[in-house]
C-alpha cells in the first residue's frame, strides 16, 4: 500500500476555483493561494447570509490509542460518500500543527484514498494563519512587556502577568523561561513561558469569531495581566487590539480546499482539543451549512474532550444544533482498551474485545447525555475477523446505535457508502433534541464536577489549594457564568493516561485555573498535560525531506 504523502502527490487536483464553481461559486467569491487553495471572500460570507442551513454532522471518536482510530480519514471519506449518493456536502476541519507534524502524531489531512489536499500544503505553511496568530500573540506579550519598561502606567504585576508568548511547535525547553536578561534598557526581568500557538487564546478567539467586529471585541476582552490590586488588565487597555486585528484580518477568512475526490472542505482554525476547545471555526461551519445540505466536522481527540467542548462551547455560543454524531472506533482499539499489546492487535481476541468496548460504550451514553442521535462506525482493517465485526455491531444495535463498517482509508467515498447511508437513514428517522450538559449559571466547580462526573465518569474532583483560590478570585471577577474548557489527557476518559477501557472509582485533579475571557471560557488544567508538548525521543521531523524535484518526502 502506498504511503499517504504518496497517494496525494500523485492525485490529480482540480483547480480550486472549479471545485468552487460546484458549489455555485463565481471566481471573484474566492481569494486564491496558488491553484489548489483559497480563502472565501467577506463579499461572499455575506452573500450567505439570508440562505437556510443544512444538516450538522459531527464525527467524533473513541479516546485514542496507538493502534489508530482515523477520525479524520472517517470525516473526509463520509463527505466523499454523500457527494457519490449525489448529495451536496462540504466538510468542515481543523488546520493541523506544525508541533505534531515534527513530533509523533503526523498530520491531520486523513489518509489513504480520504484525503484533503494539497496535502503538504496544509500540514505546512498552509494559508499562514497559525503564523498570523503567532504574531498577533506574540505582538500582545511585546507590547504588554514595552508598556512595562516604559513606566508601567497600568500598575501591572509582574509577579502576575498570564499571557504567554507561543510558536507552534513542539519545544519543551519554553515552558518556564526568563527574560529581561542583560541591561536596564533590555526590559524588566520576570519569569515568562510559551505554549504551543494551538493552545494560544488567539486561536480560540479567531475559532469562536463570527466576523471581524466580534473579533476585535474578543481581542479586547483578553486578560494579559492583573495589577497590584489583583485586577484584569486587558489587551484593550493595553492599545493592542487594532494592531493584532491587522494582523489577523485574513486568517479569519476560511480556506477552501478539496478531497482527493474533489468534494470541497473548508479548513480552518486549529485549537487542539486536549489544551483547547479542539474544533475548527464556527465562521466555517456556519458557512459550510450555507453552502451544502450537510455539514460534516469533526471534533479533536475522543468525544470526552472534542465533543463536549464541540456541544458546551462551540454550539453553545454559536447557536448551533448538530443532527446527528458519527462515533469512529476500530476493532484494534478496543482490543488496546482491552489490553493487548501493539504488536499483538492483528491476532482475533474476542476476550479483550469485550473487556475493551467498555470504552467506546461509555462514549455512547455520553453522547447520548446530548440529545443527538449517534452513529458507531469501525474503520476496517484486513485482519479484523468477522467475529469481531459481528460482536461490535450487535454491542451497537443493542444500544439503539445505527452501525455501519467504513473502507474510506482503502477504498475512498465508495467505502463510506454504508455509513452515508446509515446516517441519512438516522437523520430521516431520528429527529435531535440537542442540549448541553450543564447550566452556565452553575458555579465553577459545580460545572467542572458535572463533567468529570458525567462525562470522564469520576467519583469526583480533588482541587490544589491554588486551583480552588484561582476558581474562587474568577468567580468574584464576574467570570464565574463562563463553560469550562477542561485541559486532559486525551488518552484517557481520566487524568491518567495509562487507565484505559472505562476507568472507575477514581477522581480528576484539577491543578490550575484561569479564565480565557476574550474565548469566553475558564481553562481548567488536570493532570499532567502541558500546553507546550515536547518532542519524543525520535521525531517525526527526522524523517522529513525534500528531493531535487523539489517534493517533500517523509509527511505522514
Amino acid at each position: 500500500m502506498k504511503t499517504d504523502i504518496e497517494i496525494a502527490q500523485e492525485a490529480v487536483m482540480q483547480p480550486i476555483t472549479e471545485v468552487a464553481a460546484g458549489c455555485g461559486m463565481k471566481p471573484d467569491d474566492l481569494e486564491l493561494y496558488g491553484k489548489y487553495k483559497a480563502k472565501l471572500s467577506d463579499e461572499y460570507l455575506e452573500s450567505l447570509n439570508d440562505k437556510p442551513d443544512g444538516k450538522l454532522i459531527l464525527v467524533t471518536a473513541i479516546n485514542p490509542t496507538p493502534a489508530g482510530e482515523g477520525k479524520t480519514t472517517t470525516t473526509v471519506g463520509l463527505g466523499e460518500a454523500f457527494a457519490k449518493l449525489g448529495k451536496n456536502a462540504v466538510i468542515a476541519l481543523r488546520e493541523p500543527s506544525l508541533g505534531p507534524c515534527f513530533g509523533i502524531k503526523g498530520g491531520a489531512a486523513g489518509g489513504g484514498y480520504a484525503q484533503v489536499v494539497p496535502m503538504e500544503d496544509l500540514n505546512l505553511h498552509f494559508t499562514g494563519d497559525f503564523h498570523a496568530i503567532t504574531s498577533a500573540n506574540n505582538l500582545l506579550a511585546a507590547i504588554l512587556d514595552n508598556h512595562i519598561q516604559q513606566g508601567n502606567e497600568l500598575g501591572i504585576d509582574t509577579r502576575n502577568v498570564v499571557w504567554k508568548r507561543c510558536i507552534d511547535m513542539n519545544d519543551r525547553v519554553l515552558r518556564n523561561v526568563v527574560v529581561g536578561l542583560g541591561a536596564k534598557g533590555d526590559g524588566t526581568v520576570r519569569e515568562d513561558h510559551f505554549v504551543i500557538t494551538v493552545a494560544s487564546e488567539i486561536m480560540a478567539v479567531l475559532c469562536l469569531a463570527t466576523d471581524l467586529n466580534d473579533l476585535k471585541e474578543r481581542l479586547g476582552r483578553m486578560v494579559a495581566a492583573y495589577n497590584y490590586a489583583g485586577e484584569p488588565v486587558t489587551a484593550a487597555q493595553l492599545q493592542a487590539v487594532g494592531a493584532m486585528a491587522a494582523l489577523l484580518k485574513d486568517a479569519i477568512k476560511p480556506n477552501m480546499i478539496q478531497t482527493l475526490e474533489h468534494t470541497p472542505a473548508l479548513v480552518h482554525g486549529g485549537p487542539f482539543a486536549n489544551i483547547a476547545h479542539g474544533c475548527n471555526s464556527v465562521r466555517a461551519t456556519k458557512t459550510a451549512l450555507k453552502m451544502a445540505d450537510y455539514c460534516i466536522t469533526e471534533a479533536g481527540f475522543g468525544a470526552d474532550l472534542g465533543a463536549e467542548k464541540f456541544f458546551d462551547i462551540k454550539c453553545r455560543m454559536a447557536g448551533l444544533k448538530p443532527d446527528a454524531v458519527v462515533l469512529v472506533a476500530t476493532v484494534r482499539a478496543l482490543k488496546y482498551n482491552g489490553g493487548v499489546p501493539k504488536t499483538e492487535l492483528t491476532m482475533e481476541n474476542l476476550d479483550a474485545l469485550k473487556k475493551g468496548i467498555a470504552n467506546l460504550e461509555k462514549h455512547i451514553e455520553n453522547l447520548k447525555k446530548f440529545g443527538v442521535p449517534v452513529v458507531v462506525t469501525l474503520n476496517a482493517f484486513v485482519t479484523d475477523t468477522e467475529v469481531e465485526l459481528d460482536f461490535v455491531k450487535n454491542f451497537c444495535e443493542e444500544r439503539d446505535c445505527a452501525f455501519a463498517l467504513s473502507k474510506v482509508w482503502e477504498k475512498g467515498g465508495e467505502g463510506g457508502i454504508e455509513l452515508a447511508k446509515k446516517v441519512l437513514d438516522t437523520l430521516e428517522q431520528k429527529k435531535s433534541d440537542f442540549h448541553v450538559l450543564y447550566d452556565e449559571t452553575l458555579p465553577l466547580k459545580d460545572k467542572i464536577e458535572t463533567i468529570a462526573k458525567e462525562i470522564y465518569g469520576a467519583d469526583g474532583v480533588e482541587y490544589a489549594a491554588s486551583a480552588s483560590k484561582q476558581l474562587a478570585k474568577l468567580e468574584e471577577l464576574g467570570f464565574g457564568n463562563l463553560p469550562i474548557c477542561m485541559a486532559k489527557t486525551q488518552y484517557s476518559l481520566s487524568d491518567d493516561q495509562t487507565l484505559l477501557g472505562r476507568p472507575e472509582h477514581f477522581s480528576i485533579h484539577v491543578r490550575e485555573a484561569y479564565v480565557s475571557a476574550g474565548a469566553g471560557f475558564v481553562v481548567v488544567l488536570t493532570g499532567s498535560v502541558m500546553t507546550m508538548p515536547g518532542l519524543p525521543k525520535k521525531p517525526a521531523a527526522y524523517q522529513i525531506d525534500v528531493g531535487d524535484d523539489g517534493a517533500i518526502t517523509g509527511l505522514f
